[in-house]
Order: structure tokens, then sequence, then C-alpha cells
């Protein structure tokens, strides 16, 4: 294992003078009770569990009852009994990750997943649970980023260190959305936290959607479906620390996350378990309260470098009102919305642009560019309100010159949102493109080439605005 003097040092440091244990006095489904460290236990500390057949389980304090530590371990709770021994782990949980591990999978635990050996250890260490930036020190958002889907970049378009949220029911397409993203975004580094995933699309996934070239630039974390509830939250908070270190050496980070939505489910796994009551859909009001802690350590840095933020969101049945969507929401700088009905009739990716916003919005943008997204916002607004009619012919062409320019333009707007998986757009292109189909004046391009990179008026021009 590749590792500098000084972080050995370091680790010796924190190693404690004399050890303290205690007893497991009670294992009820994932939870194990410890007694005999209750006054040196806080919540958030771990213990090594010595399991009966020679493992050794790490637990989480999660809360105590009747002077018993509650346990929740980060493995299986076979093996562990009455009278095992609880000893008190001294650190602090941290990662310390190097620029070596792009290209590498990791477990929540950052243990190597991928066969390709250790990971090198870095000199800093970022707490799993860190605190985002102050409000008051952190830059503004910064200049367009190229995402590489068309719908995106034209109709939402996202700043370097702002936070989207993708809001999708299962099957609509969010994973390959993801993938799309991984792989076209202007970013330096790609941080991906796999969430609660299928085991068995994992490497479906990265060998199929990410791809060679994108696993090049990004660090994969990846916590299964399977795993207890503790390794697929702290899944969630080694992907953010990952994505700060590299922010942190000046990079522009992009930080993709699926999903919120398994994250607030092993949220509410382990509040249950501490007999929090539940709250709104079962959810307990630690959920709440753990999601903008995560979410707020997003966005730009201090002095330099950000974290650009897209995370999808699990919608429970179709509804994007349910509680963890809505909550989701009113944090984020903006939603996408991906749509069954649209999905349905083959138009990938299955994007609802006027149920979606980017809050950046129409400060990023150029006059010129405001007028073709205005306008054709305007033409999806108006053949929508119609559709119905319009579809089983109710509708007299004629009636009405709006609807009828609508109706005219709606096909080759339908076509220009579709994107095939394999296919890349950028800025000037979905301009041009638009452009082309309303007949109107295409940006400048000294214009869009500033706003692009950030260096303009036009790309700096970026106050947060309300939905």
């Amino acid at each position: 294992m590749v590792i500098s003097v000084k972080s050995l040092v370091e680790e010796l440091n924190q190693l404690p003078e004399h050890w303290q244990y205690g007893r497991v006095a009670g294992v009820l489904g994932l939870l194990i009770e410890v007694a005999g460290l209750d006054r040196v236990l806080s919540v958030g500390a771990r213990c090594n569990v010595a399991a009966r057949d020679g493992r050794s389980v790490v637990g989480e304090v999660i809360g105590f009852r009747q002077g018993r530590a509650l346990l929740l371990p980060f493995g299986s709770v076979d093996g562990i009994g009455l009278g095992c021994k609880a000893e008190l782990a001294g650190s602090e949980p941290v990662v310390r990750p190097t620029e070596a591990w792009l290209g590498r999978v990791v477990n929540a635990l950052g243990e190597p997943l991928d066969g390709k050996g250790p990971l090198p250890v870095g000199r800093m260490a970022y707490r799993l649970r860190g605190t985002p930036p102050p409000a008051h020190g952190r830059q503004r958002i910064g200049g367009k980023i190229d995402l590489g889907v068309r719908a995106i970049n034209t109709f939402l378009t996202c700043c370097r260190g702002q936070r989207m949220g993708i809001f999708s029911g299962s099957g609509v397409g969010k994973s390959i959305l993801l993938s799309m993203l991984a792989r076209y975004t202007a970013s330096d580094v790609n941080v991906i936290g796999l969430i609660g995933e299928r085991g068995r699309e994992v490497q479906e996934w990265l060998e199929d959607d990410l791809g060679p070239d994108g696993l090049a630039r990004s660090v994969v974390v990846v916590a299964t479906s399977d795993e207890p509830p503790v390794m697929r939250r702290q899944a969630a908070h080694l992907t953010m620390a990952t994505a700060e270190f590299f922010r942190d050496k000046g990079n522009d980070v992009l930080c993709l996350m699926d999903s919120i939505t398994r994250f607030a489910m092993a949220l509410r796994e382990i509040g249950l378990s501490a007999g929090e009551p539940p709250a709104s859909k079962g959810y307990t009001p630690s959920v709440f309260a753990e999601l903008p802690r995560l979410l707020e350590r997003a966005g730009p840095g201090v002095d330099r470098g950000s974290i650009t933020g897209i995370f999808s969101v699990l919608v429970e049945g179709d509804d994007h009102n349910e509680p963890i969507a809505d909550a989701v929401r009113g944090i984020l700088d903006g939603h996408i919305v991906l749509e069954r009905s649209i999905a349905e009739r083959n138009r990938f990716p299955a994007i609802n642009l006027l149920r979606s916003i980017s809050r950046s919005m129409p400060d990023c943008n150029s006059a010129e560019e405001n007028v073709l997204v205005t306008r054709a916002r305007g033409l999806l607004a108006v053949y929508e309100d119609m559709a119905e009619l319009i579809r089983i012919g109710a509708y007299k062409p004629g009636s009405d010159q709006a609807i009828d320019e609508a109706i005219q333009y709606y096909p080759q707007i339908e076509a220009f949102l579709s994107q095939d998986r394999a296919e890349s757009s950028d800025f000037e292109a979905g301009y041009d493109e638009l452009s082309g189909i309303l007949g109107l004046p295409a940006p400048q391009r000294a214009n869009l080439a500033a706003s692009a990179d950030g260096a303009g008026a036009a790309g700096r021009r970026h106050e947060v605005k309300a939905a």
C-alpha cells in the first residue's frame, strides 16, 4: 500500500493509549445492544464487535436505550451473540483519497471492488460526515457547464457549482441519462455514487453505460441494495468527501448520485431501528434533517474549485410530490422531471420541459439565447394545453393562429429534444439547430463561447431565481 510517513505518523497518533471494551447484551434484528461502554460512547462512534466465528464486525452507535448503546453493523450479524466482546474504535471515520483513485471502483468503506489492487492512501484526511463550506465564504456559481445533452444544455442550462435533481419513476431512463452526463460533461473529474443499486446491474452500468472513457476520469462508489443501511448511508458521505478532495485541488467536479431516495430509505431504516417515530410515509424526522447536510456539501468552493451536483430522486409511484421528492426539490437549484408518458412514446431523454426548471436561468444566458428558449417553451406550452383536442381531431385548423404555429413546430421540437445515448451535443450545436427550427437568428458565436466557459459577462450573471 502506498502511504507517506506523515500520514503513517498521523494514524499512529490517533491510536488510543488504552483499549476500552464492553459486551453484547442483546441482538434484535440488525440492532446490537452493547453494555459497559455507555459512558464513553456517543452517537456516531464506532465499535468492533468480535463474532464467535472469528470475524470482526464494525458497528456504529445510533442511539442509547436503558443504559445500553445501540449499534447498527456494517456487516452481517451472523455469529454475534450475548457476551461477545465489543471494543471501542479509536479514531473518527475519515477517508484519505488521492488522484490515483481515478478509474477505480470502491465500496462504502473505501475498499477496492475492481480487482486492481489496493488503493493508495493520501496525506489529507477528509471527514466522512463533513460540513458544507460557510455560506458567506463561498464563491458564486460559475459559468455554464456543457453537459453534452441537448435538451438540458438548451432549456435547463446548468452552471458550475449548481445542484440539480433528476426526478423519475422506475424504468424511465434515469440511469442512462446519468451515464450520458458522466461521459459527456465538460468537467475535470467525475465522482459517482451508486447508492442502493441492484447488484446485477452495477457491472453492466460500468462497462456498457459509463464505458472505459467515462471510468478513466471517474471515481465510482458502490453500495448495493442488499448491504446494511449504514453502508448505503456511508456510501453517500464517501462520495461527497471524495468530491470535496478533488474540489480542494482546484478541479471542477461533477458529482453524480443515484439515488437520494435510497439514501433516505437507509436513513429511515436507521431511524426506525433507533426508535424514532415514523412521520411522513414512514420517514423519520432525522431523514429530513440529514438531506440538506448532505446536499449542501455540493456547490462552489471557498477559494477555487466547484462541485456540480446532479442527484437522482426515484419518486415512489410516479408521485412527484411524495415527501422525499418534495424535500429535495426545495433544497436543490433546479429539477429535471422525467415522465413515463413521454418515455412510452419512445422519446429519450423523457424530459418534461414544462415541469422542469434551472434556477440559474435566464441570467446565465445571453438575450439571443433567452429569445430562442422562450419561443420554444411557449410553443410547447400551447401545444400541451390543446394536446387532447388535437389528438382526437376536435381542433379545427385555422381557429387560432398560436395553436396552428404550435402544431407546425411541435414535431420538429420533439425531434430536437430526442437524443441517442451514444450522441453528444454541445451548446453551439444545440442553439444552432433550435434557431434553424424556429427561423430565428442564431446566438452570436462570441457571446456563446464566453458564456459556455464562464469568461464573459453573460456567463457570470447567475443570480439564483426561485421557481
